[in-house]
């Protein structure tokens, strides 16, 4: 029988046992005597009783003479009683908790679990674990298989309670992963490319970027089509203007600079105004605004004559709709090509540069992108050479923290002004963008924080826009909250990226849009590393249909790949791009079904349900569209909602009722694809 010896208060107890199964449960106290140290009360129990009775302490140095004697910690009192029994002894790793309730579990390396400053079994630390977790009532069962798998993976409980308790989190024991930088290799010096001279004393760039260099042994200095898929900073747009200013200046055409939303446009046009007005005009296209009202116009030349024109999709597309010619176009640049997935605008986008590549045959296609599933399936459909660059140019930090709604608020709040504390090797304070999926979320967030913190949405004027960009950028605030709408035209130079919400308005976040937003984090000219903290609320959701929680959510989007770019379009979408397409073929049916086959998602066949409403003829090769044909065209609708708007206009003589009628139709018909 052996004999497990640990201190117990101020004496000691013992554990006999064989084979793992305890026989008696003693304690023991010691005292110094003239022999030496010699047992001064023995007490003794079996496993399940309460009580324990004196025995003599003869017995004590009787069993302990006959089995093996484990010590779990240095104990120079018991050490010497023991060495002047002549009584061998050796130390042995224990589960403490275990013998507390009379099981003895040896520990290894490998199976021992930190917590605190001792190491327990396993089953000792899920049951720990398992307490802490109690109070996160809705918390799924899938996120609890993750607490426990990373509990297994790190064994350390501290570490893995970190993620659950926000009030004081270990930000280094929350980290999910890190995605590491890569070291920059040589490359080309500017100069040393065969760009124009005008265009090298103003680029204001001297040697490339690992991104930049790929694009240009990928021939993106002489006409090759590209795709070019890197991670945020990695100077994407640099290799479109190389391009587009090789073009300009050497004669084959003007630029299109075209990016998904005003805000990014109104930012692209006074960057390449600022830079580059000595050698080439900048105009701005951005349509119509619904409100056309001059604090929500932005100043800017809007000449379509000039050299290079940064427009919105629509903004340009809505040309191209109205039938007019975008003359000597040499390069297209296509910014955030990502949006091809948008549910929404997508089939816009894929028109778009269908309608582009008929008007402009010659001019040299670069579409730009962080992040996009399958992107040589992609290259593919858009016939363009793919240049992909995966490594981050500064190292990434991935935190997750289950966290309470209510305690959302506070969480980011102490985040964002530690980082706000710090200040990187370039000299720039530690700001932070936080995602949320409402508008009015944008201002509670901001207005708990204080006045270092601004909402930043499309609700606001070009100008409060423009003045919280500047003010971020002048380091004057520490932190913007924005709409994941906007993740794509956010540019603020971000150290801190914080999801408040993993939302876009009701629906959850995509991979891709979870990745983009993601990528903000962290720029190479600003900042040492990058820091992404995703705040996921246990049993939280943002629409009572949707079945899955925000940390279940969360825990997709860490592990999640993104899928490939092959959308399928409905015969809403396929109508409208079959009108558009129909004006920029001017009614040439072969062209037309050229246009068609030119875009990567699939087409319904639109013709025969349009022909039936009299919205096209078809004459001898001709496809005639109607009034309402240019209508469908010019105003971005599909045939469903034409019809709408015919039923409505005939009933109803109110515009603004046929406007919530067809208002709400929208919302209903969003529910039913969700």
């Amino acid at each position: 029988m052996s004999a497990i010896i640990l201190p117990w208060k101020k004496a000691y107890r013992i554990i006999f046992y064989d084979d793992r199964r305890i026989r008696h449960i003693g304690t023991v106290s010691l005292a110094r005597t003239t022999k030496g140290i010699r047992p001064d009360e023995f007490m003794i129990r079996r496993p399940g009783a309460s009580h324990l009775q004196k025995t003599p302490t003869k017995d004590l140095l009787i069993a302990l003479r006959q089995g093996s004697v484990h010590l779990t910690m240095r104990d120079p009192q018991m050490e010497e009683f023991l060495a002047s029994l002549q009584i061998s002894f050796e130390f042995t790793s224990l589960c403490r908790i275990c013998m507390l309730e009379d099981r003895v579990t040896p520990l290894d390396r490998e199976t021992s679990i930190r917590c605190g400053r001792e190491q327990i079994c396993p089953e000792c630390a899920r049951k720990e674990l398992s307490r802490e977790l109690s109070h996160l009532r809705k918390l799924g069962k899938k996120t609890r298989n993750y607490i426990e798998d990373l509990l297994m993976e790190h064994r350390d409980l501290e570490a893995v309670l970190a993620i659950i308790q926000p009030e004081s989190p270990d930000m280094k024991k929350s980290l999910y992963d890190r995605v590491e930088a890569h070291p920059v290799g040589k490359t080309d010096r500017l100069d040393e490319l065969p760009v124009p001279r005008s265009f090298l004393d103003v680029a204001g760039v001297e040697t490339l970027m690992p991104a930049q260099q790929l694009a240009v042994e990928g021939g993106l200095l002489f006409g090759k089509h590209q795709l070019v898929v890197a991670a945020t900073a990695s100077g994407k747009t640099f290799i479109g203007e190389m391009a587009g200013f090789k073009n300009l200046l050497e004669g084959r055409g003007r630029v299109l600079f075209l990016v998904p939303l005003v805000a990014l446009a109104n930012q692209k046009y006074e960057r390449f105004n600022d830079r580059y007005k000595d050698i080439a005009s900048v105009s701005l296209s951005t349509g119509v605004s619904r409100l056309n009202l001059p604090e929500t116009r932005s100043v800017a030349r809007r000449d379509a004559g000039s050299d290079i024109i940064v427009g919105t999709y629509e903004g340009v597309d809505n040309i191209l709709r109205r039938g007019r010619r975008l003359r000597s176009i040499g390069t297209i640049v296509i910014d955030e090509v990502q949006m091809l997935e948008d549910p929404e605008r997508g089939h816009r986008l894929d028109g778009m540069i269908a309608r582009l590549k008929h008007v402009a045959p010659k001019a040299q296609f670069i579409y730009l992108s962080a992040t996009i599933g399958a992107p040589h399936l992609l290259a593919k459909k858009l016939n363009a050479h793919l240049v992909t660059y995966a490594e981050r140019p500064v190292p990434l930090d991935r935190h997750l923290l289950f966290v309470e709604r209510d305690a959302k608020i506070p969480t980011i709040k102490r985040l964002v002004f530690e980082e706000f504390g710090k200040k990187s090797s370039k000299g720039y304070k530690g700001q932070t963008i936080i995602f949320t999926n409402a508008r009015a979320r944008c201002h509670q967030v901001a207005e708990a924080i204080g006045p270092r913190a601004a909402p930043y949405h499309a609700g606001l004027t070009a100008q409060e826009r423009r003045d919280i960009e500047s003010k971020f950028a002048k380091g004057k605030i520490a932190a913007v909250v924005t709409t994941a709408a906007l993740a794509a035209g956010v540019d603020f130079p971000a150290s801190q990226v914080i999801f408040d919400a993993l939302a876009m308005g009701i629906e959850w976040l995509t991979v891709q849009e979870f990745q983009q937003m993601m990528g903000r984090a962290g720029r190479p000219d600003f900042h040492d590393a990058g820091r992404v903290v995703i705040l996921a609320e246990p049993g939280g959701s943002y629409s009572r249909e949707s079945k899955a929680t925000e940390e279940e959510i969360a825990l997709r989007l860490l592990k999640g790949i993104m899928e490939e770019v092959a959308p399928f379009y409905g015969m809403e979408e396929s109508s409208e791009e079959y009108a558009a397409n129909a004006v920029v073929a001017r009614g040439i049916e072969g062209d037309l079904e050229s246009m068609n086959q030119k875009m990567v998602g699939t087409l319904e066949d639109a013709l025969p349900e349009m022909e039936k409403h009299g919205i096209v003829h078809r004459r001898g090769g001709v496809i005639e569209l109607s009034p309402f044909g240019r209508v469908m065209a010019e105003h971005f609708i599909g045939i469903e909602r034409l019809m709408r708007i015919r039923k409505l206009v005939r009933k109803v003589e109110d515009p603004l009722l046929i406007l919530a009628d067809l208002e709400c139709k929208t919302d209903d018909e969003e529910k039913k694809r969700r």
